[in-house]
């Protein structure tokens, strides 16, 4: 019983003090082949999407808006953490029928 009392006091403080937020998440992207893959994703709001070109050219990841890349050589990378819920869609402008999206929740 004494077991089972000692975590009271840590169950009220957190109960107080408000849940602690989850660790967010580092989610990957891969552009090869001229495609996002995955090209559609849903990620929680203080996740981080990183995007890596496997690609032998450059290519960008752009959201009109809300983020933009440098131009990504072959093993290039670029993460942007959403800090906002909502549908972000995004292309690559050197390439714009590469598209995808990520869905923040």
């Amino acid at each position: 019983m004494q077991s089972v009392l000692r975590g009271v006091p840590f169950a009220a403080a957190v109960l107080l003090l408000g849940a602690t937020p989850l660790r967010a998440e580092a989610i990957k992207v891969t552009i090869d082949n001229f495609t996002f893959a995955p090209a559609e994703l849903t990620v929680k709001v203080g996740d981080t999407v990183t995007w890596t070109n496997h690609d032998d050219i450059p290519h960008t990841v752009v959201s009109a808006g809300k983020f933009r890349s440098k131009a990504l050589d072959s093993d290039d990378s670029f993460s942007f953490t959403f800090t906002a819920s909502g549908d972000y869609k995004y292309f690559c402008s050197l390439h714009p029928h590469m598209t995808g999206v990520v869905k923040v929740e």
